[in-house]
């Protein structure tokens, strides 16, 4: 069995995210979208409200679950089984910065790979900053996240 994980801070997460689960959800077994807890990085959203959010999307899907760590990615992927790390790229720029993190966890545990999706094009300019930037000044963000959080954010 192929297990998964997409790890990110999900602050909150999006229909882009939303769209990274389904397209691994479709690849693999069985999909793990954790939501790391970064010491260096303050959050809009509390750890139990991300893991709350990620658990209603997850719940859309027959082969997801959520969750929510402290540890390393590398660590918490090898306590999970998971052999691969799923993590989406925006742009050039954010496939750089996936890859040289790729780079340090193939460092960190060699039996894990990553694979980097490209989003989908349609939802290329999604991001949580500007979703945060919305709910900061009011302006409806309802089609940026996923239908099965919109009455929570």
């Amino acid at each position: 069995m192929k297990r998964a994980l997409i790890p990110g801070s999900f602050d909150p997460v999006t229909v882009g995210h939303e769209d990274i689960i389904a397209r691994a959800a479709a690849l693999f077994d069985e999909v793990i979208v954790c939501a790391f807890v970064n010491t260096e990085k303050s959050y809009m959203f509390s750890e139990e409200d991300r893991l709350e959010f990620l658990l209603a999307v997850a719940g859309e899907f027959d082969n997801v679950s959520a969750d929510l760590s402290h540890s390393l990615v590398t660590a918490y992927a090898e306590e999970n089984d998971c052999g691969i790390i799923i993590k989406g790229a925006r742009s050039g720029l954010d496939f750089e910065n996936e890859y040289n993190q790729a780079m340090i966890n193939r460092e960190l545990n060699a039996d894990i790979e990553t694979l980097i999706l490209p989003a989908s094009p349609e939802l290329s300019f999604v991001s949580s900053t500007m979703v945060r930037e919305m709910i900061r000044y009011g302006v409806d963000c309802s089609q940026y996240v996923p239908k099965a959080i919109r009455d929570r954010i």
